[in-house]
């Protein structure tokens, strides 16, 4: 492993003997995971391990021409830079935030990406690159990621729940990604938790979100941390605390923290609860927050409420899981979608 300019990870650059997907054969795979924060991009070779991959923020201007233009240029130079071309990929995949039309391969006006309304990213991108190119949810691609390559790795039925901004759900049924009507399926951060409860930014009221994601804590957090937490100290001053910091105080043994994270745990607990009951999975693979703060802080905790709410027959065999990929998730979240494209 080598690192190149603009932080720029090299792992190989060898291809190795071809390989066959139904009587094909595949050469690499690119894959690109754009969120509102930060676009990483990754070259995987015909085993799905990692070529080449880079990551920087991603500067999102309010022009999706533009935007799409620059992601482009920059997998171009990843590519260049690797010393392959196009001619060596059989297919590009784009993980980012839904809503997606997956007939028309466009993107409708994702919250985290301002100005992209029903922009026809698919065939734009398909047409800059080169390659055929497919679309996924981020929670999805998430989801395909963990279940080929990180925690979930031989399950069949697995779900997927991250904790960052909001709440991103991802389900592999009988072993398929799990779509829905219309491709919009996982919506779980928007079930009911609380009727009338804390206002979501979906516009509902007591949603999932408004208690475990992110952005909803760190509203609370603002209003509520008294003065003498650790949870401000870490913070530095009023206003700029997250759910990062009460993880750290939670980790100190400060009292308004591991509150906290004992009402962050009763509410994950609820979820993943209802979720044995409707689906059965195998695998919970629970993502960001979760997995920061750890076992004994979130893991554990959460095992044992939902081992005490749920049938035997239901809970036998089912493991609930941190996030085995890491830092490595968006890399291949992007390259998973890329492999679904030659699937079909």
């Amino acid at each position: 492993m080598r690192m190149g300019m603009s932080g720029v990870c090299y792992l190989s650059a060898r291809r190795r003997s071809p390989r066959l997907f139904q009587g094909v054969p595949i050469g690499f795979l690119l894959g690109i995971d754009l969120g509102g924060s930060k676009l990483a991009i990754a070259i995987a070779d015909a085993d799905g391990g990692l070529v080449a991959h880079q990551k920087r923020p991603s500067r999102i201007s309010g022009d999706p021409e533009a935007d799409v233009m620059a992601i482009a240029a920059d997998a171009a130079a990843l590519i260049s830079r690797s010393r392959l071309a196009p001619r060596d990929f059989d297919a590009a995949g784009l993980s980012l935030p839904g809503p997606i039309d997956h007939e028309r391969g466009a993107v409708l006006a994702p919250p985290n990406l301002p100005g992209w309304e029903d922009v026809p990213l698919r065939d734009r991108m398909s047409e800059l690159l080169g390659l055929p190119v497919r679309l996924e949810n981020d929670a999805n691609a998430a989801a395909l990621a963990e279940w080929r390559y990180g925690a979930g790795r031989g399950a069949r039925n697995l779900v997927y729940l991250t904790m960052s901004t909001g709440i991103g759900t991802g389900l592999i049924l009988d072993g398929r990604l799990y779509r829905g009507h219309r491709g919009r399926a996982s919506e779980f951060g928007h079930c009911c938790v609380e009727w009338d409860g804390e206002p979501c930014g979906c516009g509902q009221r007591g949603c999932l979100e408004a208690y475990l994601g992110g952005a909803a804590w760190a509203r609370r957090l603002r209003e509520i941390t008294p003065e003498a937490s650790r949870v401000r100290a870490l913070a530095g001053e009023r206003g700029l605390e997250a759910p990062e910091h009460v993880v750290a105080a939670a980790g100190e043994g400060d009292a308004f923290a591991c509150e906290e994270m004992e009402r962050f745990n009763h509410y994950l607990a609820q979820a993943i609860i209802t979720l044995a009951f409707t689906l059965a999975p195998e695998v919970v693979v629970l993502g960001t927050i979760a997995t920061a703060a750890g076992e004994a802080l979130c893991l554990e905790p959460v095992r044992a409420l939902v081992e005490a709410r749920v049938w035997p027959a239901l809970r036998e065999g089912m493991r609930i899981l941190p996030s085995g990929l890491g830092e490595e998730l968006p890399y291949y979240a992007g390259v998973c979608v890329a492999s679904e494209e030659l699937a079909g």
